[in-house]
């Protein structure tokens, strides 16, 4: 799955910027929309995000492509791979800023774990 986002002044810190936070929550909200259609019903919450590492600063008016794929199931939780990539509009060329694992886990009416196979 494929979702993509401009780099605007809000999203920028006081050096000029993409600030870290947004990048995080752009992740979580991207994979948190992949989960939710991938287990239609289901209820999830994240649970864990692995090695987070910028590897390159990003500056206003970048596009940024988040792609998004399945790539662990469990019995109550699953993990998404997350590459984002900063799509350059002079050159198209595509480059890798930023990968990280993302799992949620299905929660229940009330908050308890929920095997993926009973949605």
């Amino acid at each position: 799955m494929e979702n993509y986002k401009l780099v605007l002044p809000e999203h920028l810190n006081h050096y000029g910027f993409l600030f870290g936070g947004n990048l995080l929550k752009w992740v979580d909200e991207v994979s948190y929309i992949a989960v939710s259609l991938d287990y239609p019903g289901g209820n999830f919450v994240t649970v864990a995000m692995d090695k987070v590492v910028f590897q390159e600063s990003i500056r206003k008016g970048t596009i940024l492509c988040f792609e998004t794929k399945k790539n662990r199931e469990g019995r109550t939780s699953v993990e998404y791979l997350v590459n984002v990539y900063k799509d350059s509009i002079s050159t198209g060329e595509k480059k890798q800023v930023f990968s990280t694992s993302i799992t949620f886990v299905c929660l229940d009416e009330h908050g308890k774990k929920k095997p993926l196979n009973s949605i």
